[in-house]
Parts: C-alpha cells; sequence; structure tokens
C-alpha cells in the first residue's frame, strides 16, 4: 500500500476530473481552468482560486504510475497529464 500527501491526494482528484496541462510558474492544472464563483454564494463576490499542482508533485505521482503522459512524441516538461487505472484504483480504495 502506497501513502500519499494530502497535496498528493488533492492532486489525483484533480486529474481524475480531467487531463493537467502546463501552466505559468511550474504549475499544472486543467486546460482552459478560469476562476468560478462558489453556487451557493449569494453575492458572487467571492472568487474560488483555480486549482493547481506544482510540478514536484506531478513528479511524485508519475513514479507509482498514478500519472501518465498523454502525447509520448512531445516535450515532457510541456506535456498533457492524465490519471492512470492505478491512480482510479488508489482513490476508490483510499477516499
Amino acid at each position: 500500500m502506497i501513502e500519499l500527501t494530502p497535496s498528493q491526494i488533492a492532486a489525483l482528484k484533480l486529474a481524475r476530473d480531467g487531463d493537467l496541462y502546463p501552466q505559468p510558474a511550474n504549475k499544472w492544472t486543467h486546460q482552459n481552468a478560469t476562476v468560478t464563483y462558489a453556487k451557493n454564494d449569494r453575492w458572487k463576490e467571492r472568487p474560488q482560486k483555480i486549482k493547481s499542482v506544482t510540478a514536484k508533485t506531478l513528479g511524485e505521482l508519475k513514479e507509482p504510475g498514478f500519472l501518465e503522459r498523454r502525447h509520448l512524441d512531445d516535450d515532457g516538461a510541456k506535456d498533457v497529464y492524465g490519471i492512470t487505472m492505478a491512480g482510479k484504483m488508489w482513490l476508490l480504495k483510499n477516499k
């Protein structure tokens, strides 16, 4: 059984929602991620920040095989990463 840190678990959950694309400042997030507002926020003034993953966390999840590159012919630093079946199974067992 592999133990993951809370930031790694958050990264896996983010990858489960969609592929991770490179962003400025060594961050990774969904392709067209934008600032959103809470559905229950009656004033619509408090934005929820864009969830992102650091490159270090991404590397830590690649080693055990929880994330994989989608386009192997591109540069690894600019490639798209997605969750593998092993990552999905870990999330199911350890929610």
